[in-house]
């Protein structure tokens, strides 16, 4: 539902080689409390909401739920962990109340795919390609982490994507280096409170894992699921973050998947990045390996048989656009995949190159497709396709996001009965101010500094522009230390 009025109208340094990595090394050494300065603030004093009843009162509502309405002035009302109802004006007696006056009241934000270790070097390859990633990130750096460095990383991703509106993420964890590294990376993931799938992946050891003997992936998944995630309805739930097919041979990804499946774990993977990556897909096809239990990301390169074998075997696609964009992985394809009949979902990636806030991918994305549908349109091409529309973006980002996720029974919209994974936005700002479509201003206007509180299961994770419960300090000097550790390999 769309309304004209609502309430809330009320050629740089080559990367790391020469004079990057000594500057990198230098700031390791005597600059990281300075560089890490602006995350120190007073520690939130509020207390988690779990439990109790809240009424999030007249804000607009985006449901993102097929079948119930959007609301220009509505109310939402969260029992415990759960949404209890939404509608106009409910009639709500001992209930806590968030005035929801200027602002839009919509479901978490849901990412798809993103390396939260990787958060202690953010913006550390700005101007990076993937093969510079690859040999940078992960061939030079991973190998230097130890546990508590994916511990620090990991819980300030997790605040980072909390505090952007994320309420839900799936950690491709490809840093388990360790039983240690995984233990730690969990941990992490709880104490930041955010719902996360935890996609356990491969180590980082400077060499292929299956070629290192006695190395504990991807048997070690099993352990994770009997110690750490035994259940599928708690905040954090598991996956694979499987090497193959891109990264991987059939055979090295047969025994991955086939231990994930062994303890029903969902499969993360990449896939179709590159020219030379068409046909790898068939292969894994021929093997029985397709799933619905299977989310591909990126799928630059997929061809028309590709796309044939995802759509059939009921499997879901992840994309990063802003990254793919910028590093080279191939130009996004929104258009192709909903061309195969599937819903795109999308995802944050690596911060190493790129923010941590899901309004940078809904922008990438619709700026993308209808780049491409109005070129077709331009060239008279027949059947070129029909314009992206702000709503189908935003229902990417959280219910679609959700369903790749294999978690759409629980989040990704405000249906009375799933979890309340709930963001209110501020409409009253410089940056979107006036609302004309409460749509249109959250994927075209919106930014990080519009996220006013963050509820995840019924638990206030930040409130009035700030997280809540968090000692910013620690966070702080943990990842001051952390970093320095890891770039001292340099």
């Amino acid at each position: 539902m769309r309304f004209p009025a609502c309430a809330c109208c009320q050629p740089r340094t080559p990367i790391l080689p020469g004079g990057r990595r000594s500057l990198l090394k230098a700031a390791a050494a005597g600059l990281a409390g300075g560089l890490v300065a602006p995350l120190r603030a007073r520690t939130a004093n509020a207390q988690a909401s779990r439990g109790r009843r809240i009424l999030i009162r007249g804000g607009t509502v985006l449901t993102m739920e097929p079948g119930l309405p959007d609301l220009p002035r509505g109310d939402v009302l969260v029992e415990g962990e759960r949404i209890a109802a939404v509608g106009p004006s409910l009639d709500v007696a001992d209930a806590e109340v968030i005035d929801a006056g200027g602002m839009i009241v919509m479901p978490g934000f849901v990412d798809t795919h993103r390396h939260l270790w990787e958060s202690l070097l953010r913006n550390i390859l700005p101007d990076g390609t993937l093969q510079q990633y690859l040999a940078s990130i992960l061939n030079r750096l991973g190998p230097a982490y130890r546990p508590e460095d994916v511990f620090a990383g990991n819980l300030l991703g997790a605040l980072g994507a909390l505090d952007a509106g994320v309420t839900t993420v799936l950690d491709w964890s490809h840093i388990q280096n360790s039983p240690a590294h995984t233990d730690a990376a969990i941990a992490a993931l709880r104490e930041a409170g955010i719902r996360a799938v935890f996609g356990y992946g491969a180590p980082q050891l400077g060499r292929r894992w299956w070629e290192t003997e006695g190395h504990p992936y991807p048997g070690d998944l099993a352990r994770v699921r009997r110690q750490h995630i035994s259940g599928s309805d708690g905040l954090l739930t598991l996956a694979l973050a499987a090497s193959g097919p891109l990264f991987g041979t059939v055979d090295v990804a047969e025994r991955e998947w086939r231990v994930a499946r062994e303890v029903g774990a969902r499969i993360s993977t990449h896939a179709g990045v590159g020219p030379a990556s068409r046909g790898n897909l068939a292969r894994f096809a021929a093997k029985g390996l397709l799933g619905p239990d299977t989310t591909y990301i990126h799928c630059n390169f997929f061809d028309a048989e590709e796309w044939r074998l995802v759509a059939g075997s009921g499997g879901t696609v992840s994309l990063s656009p802003q990254i793919e964009l910028q590093m080279g992985h191939g130009n996004p394809v929104v258009q192709a995949t909903l061309d195969a009949g599937l819903r795109p979902s999308l995802s944050v990636d690596a911060e190493t190159s790129v923010p941590s806030d899901m309004f940078t991918q809904m922008r990438a994305a619709f700026a993308s497709q209808r780049g491409e549908g109005n070129a077709r349109a331009h060239r008279k091409e027949p059947g070129a396709p029909p314009l992206l529309t702000a709503t189908e973006v935003l229902r990417f980002a959280t219910l679609d996001g959700a369903r790749a996720n294999g978690l759409d029974g629980q989040v990704g919209s405000l249906r009375p009965g799933k979890q309340a994974d709930i963001v209110l936005l501020r409409a009253d700002r410089i940056n979107v101010l006036p609302v004309n479509d409460p749509v249109g201003a959250v994927v075209t206007g919106m930014d990080t500094s519009n996220v006013d509180t963050v509820m995840v299961a019924g638990a206030t994770r930040k409130r009035h522009g700030a997280l809540v419960g968090v000692d910013l300090n620690r966070v702080a000097d943990l990842v001051a230390r952390s970093r320095r550790s890891v770039l001292a390999s340099l």
